[in-house]
């Protein structure tokens, strides 16, 4: 079929129909009809002879594009993009090297003579000296949101410090805080015994808190026992050396603790910054020692082979193995389950350590049989304490796996107790006698070492026996007071120094004064 002529019924082209005959139809600015007949059109546009108005096809059509909700055109920098894309583009990080045309100009190459820097690079290399112009260039351009980022981290920081701390120190394969527990016995006798003045209550809240801010730093578990006298045993006497008991309760509430530290209610912990992990535990060989003759104020025979010449002195050694016969045991920490340090009048359990393990149940076991109680309780004085000083010296299968520790480390008594402080040698202190500082000979170094000194600052301190003669109040008010002074902030040290500074000047100034008058007067 041939399309030359129009297949309109009219002769002239176009349709009947109105609306689908436009008679001047542009394109590029110019009429399909240049020459339009006058007779054909009249003024209004309609088709001579027609009733119907010549609605032109372009009108219709906008016309139908309005009703339908779409523009005929969109102008200039209308919609978001359009009025904002130049400021956007702009704010946007400039590089250095070209575009992707250039990067895969010569596929051929890719893949060849890279590295992990910026390909924009001439040689291949990593530009790291344009990284600080660059941060810089995209720091300028969000001054605001860096700076509302960088005051949003701070403000976390501050406020998750302590408990970001204290979680990463309690974790048991980070800080390992967990492992540890601290027994602190509490209200010991009260109730029956005596009746608690005010200065007992002191002394109670003061050893308390210290214990629950020291475990607050560190991540350890406490256990604060009530010790007051309810007769919950069947024998009177077993009431007053409950601290095994304790212990095995302890062991099991806390099931993932290893280590087990018995404090009594008198002791101060001088030195919170410490932690247990480095002040011993981090090499327990160096500090601990398992020969007892090199401080035996009990005099106990070790090793127990019988060669001391006594013929009615036991005769073990072609009983035990060479392990137990040893001054040292196997000599590994890891055999260590029983840490105790010794005074002057042989152990003390103010302060010492337990480790769960089969050997520690063996232990505890025994320690707690009634025949201790029932038969030594009118004997022994020190009731638990002079109960494992008789099991150590008659059951040698105890010696192997226990360890002695220096008593200033975790145990050391104020002036009186034990004796007279002996002080420590000037200018160094115990730093300046032999290495190691095991032997402290006339000072209070070493294994020997029973009293607090303040220029070695001494880790925990034990009023063992303020009772009787002493003021326990007074000792835990002054202990309290130095550790709170040794321990300050620069905050607080400045505090200090500033109001130090202005007595100084005021008294300065009332001595110059009461001169000045002295002079008058003459």
């Amino acid at each position: 079929m041939s399309l030359d002529r129009s297949p309109s019924p009219q002769r002239s082209g176009g349709w009947s129909s109105p609306g689908l005959t436009s008679p001047f139809e542009e394109t590029n600015g110019h009429s399909r009809s240049p020459n339009p007949s006058p007779e054909k059109r009249n003024g209004y546009g309609q088709l001579n002879g027609g009733a119907q108005p010549g609605v032109t096809w372009g009108s219709a059509k906008a016309k139908s594009a309005r009703v339908n909700g779409y523009p005929s055109y969109q102008s200039q920098n209308q919609g978001f993009f359009g009025r904002h894309y130049r400021r956007l583009s702009e704010s946007l990080p400039h590089f250095a090297h070209g575009g992707q045309e250039d990067r895969y100009a010569e596929k051929e190459k890719l893949g060849r003579g890279r590295s992990g820097g910026w390909s924009g690079s001439s040689n291949g290399k990593m530009k790291w000296r344009e990284l600080p112009r660059r941060l810089g260039l995209l720091i300028s351009r969000r001054r605001k949101g860096v700076a509302l980022v960088l005051i949003f981290l701070l403000a976390l920081m501050i406020w998750f410090q302590k408990p970001l701390r204290y979680l990463y120190r309690r974790t048991s394969f980070l800080g390992g805080g967990s492992k540890f527990v601290i027994i602190l016995a509490a209200n010991q006798g009260g109730g029956v015994m005596e009746w608690k003045g005010p200065r007992e209550w002191a002394i109670e809240r003061d050893s308390v808190k210290n214990k629950k801010k020291y475990v607050a730093d560190w991540g350890y578990e406490l256990d604060i026992v009530d010790m007051s006298t309810k007769k919950r045993y069947a024998h009177e006497w077993r009431e007053s050396w409950e601290k095994v008991d304790v212990i095995r309760k302890a062991m099991t509430k806390y099931p993932d603790a290893e280590w087990f530290w018995w404090l009594d209610l008198n002791t101060f912990i001088m030195e919170p910054s410490y932690s247990l992990q480095s002040h011993i535990f981090s090499n327990l060989n160096a500090h601990t020692y398992r020969d007892i003759n090199l401080y035996n104020p009990l005099h106990i025979q070790h090793p127990p082979n019988g060669t001391s010449g006594d013929a009615n002195a036991p005769q073990y050694a072609n009983y035990l193995d060479p392990e137990t016969l040893s001054p040292v045991g196997d000599g590994k920490p890891t055999s260590i389950n029983l840490i105790v340090p010794q005074d002057c009048g042989g152990f003390n359990l103010g302060s010492f350590f337990v480790r769960r393990s089969p050997w520690t149940d063996r232990l505890l076991d025994i320690w707690w049989d009634p025949v201790f109680y029932e038969q030594k309780h009118m004997e022994w004085e020190h009731k638990e304490q002079d109960a494992l000083e008789y099991i150590y010296t008659n059951q040698p299968w105890i010696r192997s796996h226990t360890a002695f520790i220096p008593q200033r480390m975790v145990n050391a008594f104020p002036n009186g107790a034990c004796g007279d402080d002996r002080k420590v040698p000037e200018g160094g202190g115990c730093k300046t006698l032999a290495a190691g500082g095991m032997e402290g000979g006339e000072w209070e170094c070493g294994i020997q070492g029973i009293h607090y000194q303040e220029s070695e600052r001494d880790f925990v301190v034990n009023m063992a026996g303020c009772e009787w003669g002493r003021d326990c109040w007074g000792e835990m008010y002054n202990f309290r007071q130095l550790s709170g002074r040794l321990n300050r902030g620069r905050w607080e040290r400045f505090k200090d120094w500033w109001g130090e500074s202005e007595e100084a000047k005021t008294k300065a100034k009332e001595e110059a004064r009461k001169r000045d008058e002295a002079k008058g007067k003459v």
